[in-house]
């Protein structure tokens, strides 16, 4: 299939409005191709994104469990982060989160999924890799904002917390679902 045709929007100006580490919001005065000009179109300025499905030599899912402030509710996540680093590749950050987070680690590490979170107004990509055949190898280092809890689950746990949208974050929820759509035998 042919790639659509590129109609970049022009920039006339550019101005942030908000410049913090968590949220940086920069606002483009933009032309569209029509003409048709945008004194204000906001975009969400932040760092890529990494998921790690990872999965034992056992054949367990490392799922975490954590609270977010946003839903203000606990639920089962894959590990994730951000890219934070300036020199920090995504398999570097994603291997980096799984340690971090879990304790897990080594095992045969490969691209995934990657894809926009919105590229309607935020500039970050998000990348998954599958991790099989990991192995505990240390503890948990986490941050002083991090209340982690760690989850060895089976595969028809995991594509069941899905099924029943206990897992609805959708960077998150993505790419599991193309790993059972691609991965798990029909039944």
């Amino acid at each position: 299939m042919k790639k659509p045709e590129n109609r970049k929007w022009e920039v006339l100006s550019s101005r942030y409005v908000v410049k913090e580490p968590w949220c940086t919001v920069r606002g483009d005065h933009v032309r569209l191709p029509n003409g048709m000009e945008f004194p204000s179109f906001y975009v969400y300025e932040f760092y890529n994104w990494v998921n790690v499905i990872a999965i034992t030599k056992d054949g367990d899912f490392v799922m975490i469990s954590q609270y977010r402030h946003g839903l203000r509710e606990t639920r089962y996540e894959l590990v994730a982060g951000s890219c934070d680093k300036a020199d920090e590749s995504p398999l570097e950050a994603a291997q980096r989160e799984l340690l971090e987070e879990t304790g897990y680690g080594n095992g045969h590490w490969t691209p995934f999924l990657t894809m926009a979170p919105n590229s309607a107004c935020q500039n970050n990509l998000a990348f998954t890799f599958l991790a099989e055949g990991v192995e505990r190898i240390d503890t948990q280092h986490l941050e002083s904002s991090e209340d982690i809890q760690v989850h060895l689950l089976s595969e028809d746990e995991v594509y069941e917390l899905l099924v029943t949208e206990e897992i609805i974050q959708a960077l998150m929820s993505a790419p599991l679902w193309k790993y059972f759509a691609t991965r798990r035998p029909r039944h």
